[in-house]
């Protein structure tokens, strides 16, 4: 459930509401009993938990870069391949 913020016009105060999404938005400040509005937030961060999520874990190159080291690797372990000499 998403938390919205809302600030009284009136008296200035500024308050949080856990709600749900299709639930009405609220009409009333709990101090004054005068006409709020939802003010637009900035939202929260994105935040990972668990095993399995490490800074590390980003991609660091496209999948076709990937297949070309690889066959670089094998050319480098087997000795063959070209060298930019005999183009």
């Amino acid at each position: 459930m998403p938390t919205y913020e809302y600030a009284c016009d009136r008296c200035g105060h500024c308050f949080e509401k856990l709600q749900s999404i299709t639930a009405p938005p609220l009409k009333r400040c709990p101090r004054c009993r005068s006409k709020v509005r939802r003010v637009i937030s900035g939202g929260a961060g994105l935040v990972f938990k668990g095993a399995g999520f490490y800074v590390t874990d980003a991609r660091s190159s496209s999948p076709d870069s990937e297949k070309s080291e690889r066959s670089s690797e094998k050319d480098s372990t087997t000795g063959e391949g070209s060298s930019e000499g005999e183009k």
